[in-house]
C-alpha cells in the first residue's frame, strides 16, 4: 500500500522466553507488594513508560447502575506481559461509583477460572476505590505474567452505584453478573447470569518483554465486530493481533479495539464522535504508537450526510491531534455499502471523493485500501458476496480476516508528528 515519506523506527524482537509456556499453562498471577497510585482524573494516562495496552473498548452509556452488583468480564489479551493494570471508567456516570473488590484471573470455561489464577487488584494499596462522575482509575500493577491471547476474567464488585452505567454494549463476548461479592471465587456457581456487554472496564495494560508498542483501531460497528462470530474473537483487529503475534519482526504487538457501533467522525450520535472521544479512548492509552482510522461511513449515510469537505476536515483535525501526541495515523478507505438501506448515489459520490483523498492526499502516514479488498469486482459499489455478513455493510468472518491481512504490519511501527 502507498505510504508517505515518514520513516518508522524498526527494532528486532528477541524470541519469547520459554517461561511463558509455563505461565500460560499454570495461569498463575502471583501476589506480591503492590505499587502506590492514586485514582486518576478523566482522560488521565497510566504512569509514563508504564506498559502497553493489551485490550481496550470504547466507553459509552450502557444502562442504569445498581448497588450490590458483581461483574465477571471476559476479555482477550493481544500482547503478554507483567504488571497487569486495569482501567475502570465512570466516564458517563452522573454519580460516583464504588468498586469494593476487583480480581483478575484466567478463564477456564464459562464463568469458571483456572484454579490459582485469580488475584486481587488494589488501588493506591487499597482494596476499594470510589471513582467520581466522569472519572477513571488505574489499578496498581499486579505481579506475575499474563500471556498473550489469553481469556482474562476481571471480576468487579460494585457495592454503591446509581445513575448511568459506563461500559460497552457490543462485546460479542459472554460475560457474567451476580448479586453480592463473589469476585474472589474461581468457580462459576454464583456467576449464573450472562451478559453480552462489558461494564466499567475499558482498558487492560501490561509490561511486555521484550518491549513492544501498540496500535489503536478507531472505528465504528465494523471495527466493533458486528456480524463476526460471537465469542471467537474474529473482529478484524483480532485477526490483526494474531498476525502481529506471529510476526518475528513486528515491534507492535498490542491491539486496542476502539470500535463503537454507529459512531461518526464528526457528530455525536451513538456515543461521542471519534474526534470527541479521541482524548479518552485513544491518546492516553499506554504504549500506543499508531492510530488506525477506519471511519466515515456513518457520517456519509446520516441524514443529512456529511460532505466530503467536512469529513476530510475532520480527518485533518484528527491527524493533527494524533501527531501532536507523537502518534502516527494509518487510514483505511471506506468500504462499499450499496444495498444497505441508507445507500444512495449522492452518498456513494462522497465515499469515492473521500477515498480518493485517503489514497492520494499524502496526509496519512500510511494507507490500507479496505475498499479494494472488500468490493465486488463486478459491482465495485457493493461488498463482495463472499465477504458480506448479510446486510451489505458489515463483513463476515472471512471479510474481517481479509481486512486484517491487507494491513502492512511495518506501517504500524512508526514515529508520528
Amino acid at each position: 500500500m502507498p505510504r508517505t515519506a515518514r520513516p518508522g523506527r524498526r527494532t528486532a524482537l528477541a524470541a519469547l522466553s520459554s517461561c511463558l509456556a509455563v505461565a500460560c499453562a499454570s495461569g498463575d498471577l502471583p501476589q506480591g507488594p503492590q505499587g502506590q497510585e492514586p485514582p486518576r482524573s478523566p482522560g488521565a494516562t497510566a504512569p509514563a513508560g508504564d506498559g502497553v495496552v493489551t485490550w481496550a473498548s470504547s466507553a459509552d452509556r450502557v444502562g442504569t447502575a445498581a448497588d450490590g452488583r458483581g461483574y465477571r468480564l471476559v476479555v482477550h489479551t493481544s500482547v503478554g506481559g507483567t504488571g497487569l493494570r486495569v482501567r475502570l471508567s465512570n466516564a458517563f456516570g452522573d454519580r460516583p461509583v464504588t468498586f469494593g473488590n476487583v480480581h483478575a484471573g484466567l478463564r477456564r470455561d464459562g464463568a469458571a477460572l483456572i484454579p490459582g489464577s485469580n488475584r486481587r487488584l488494589t488501588f493506591g494499596g487499597a482494596r476499594s476505590v470510589t471513582v467520581p462522575a466522569g472519572g477513571i482509575v488505574y489499578s496498581d500493577p499486579l505481579p506475575g505474567y499474563v500471556p498473550a491471547a489469553s481469556a482474562l476474567a476481571v471480576s468487579l464488585y460494585v457495592p454503591r452505584a446509581q445513575g448511568t452505567r459506563t461500559g460497552h454494549w457490543l462485546a460479542l463476548q459472554t460475560s457474567y453478573t451476580t448479586d453480592g461479592d463473589h469476585t474472589a471465587e474461581e468457580g462459576a456457581a454464583h456467576w449464573t447470569r450472562r451478559t453480552g456487554s462489558w461494564s466499567y472496564l475499558d482498558a487492560v495494560t501490561v509490561r511486555p518483554r521484550p518491549e513492544a508498542g501498540a496500535v489503536v483501531a478507531l472505528g465504528d460497528s465494523i471495527t466493533d465486530g458486528w456480524h463476526s462470530t460471537t465469542g471467537l474473537n474474529r473482529r478484524w483487529p483480532d485477526y490483526l493481533a494474531r498476525r502481529l503475534r506471529e510476526s518475528p519482526t513486528a515491534n507492535v504487538k498490542g491491539v486496542a479495539n476502539e470500535g463503537l457501533a454507529g459512531n461518526r467522525v464528526l457528530a455525536d450520535g451513538p456515543g461521542q464522535s471519534a474526534l470527541n472521544r479521541l482524548p479518552r479512548d485513544v491518546l492516553p492509552l499506554p504504549g500506543v504508537r499508531t492510530v488506525f482510522l477506519f471511519q466515515g461511513v456513518n457520517d456519509i449515510k446520516a441524514e443529512p450526510g456529511a460532505t466530503a469537505e467536512a469529513l476530510i476536515a475532520g480527518y485533518r483535525d484528527l491527524i493533527h491531534r494524533a501527531h501532536a501526541s507523537g502518534k502516527c495515523v494509518v487510514a483505511a478507505t471506506i468500504a462499499p455499502f450499496k444495498g444497505w438501506r441508507e445507500w444512495d448515489p449522492t452518498g456513494e459520490a462522497v465515499r469515492q471523493e473521500v477515498n480518493d483523498f485517503i489514497r492520494t492526499g499524502g496526509e496519512f502516514d500510511a494507507v490500507t485500501d479496505f475498499d479494494r479488498v472488500l468490493r465486488d469486482p463486478l459491482d465495485p459499489e457493493r461488498i463482495l458476496p463472499a465477504f458480506d455478513g448479510g446486510d451489505h455493510l458489515h463483513p463476515n468472518d472471512k471479510g474481517m480476516r481479509a481486512m486484517a491481512h491487507a494491513v502492512d504490519l511495518e506501517s504500524l511501527d512508526c514515529e508520528g508528528g
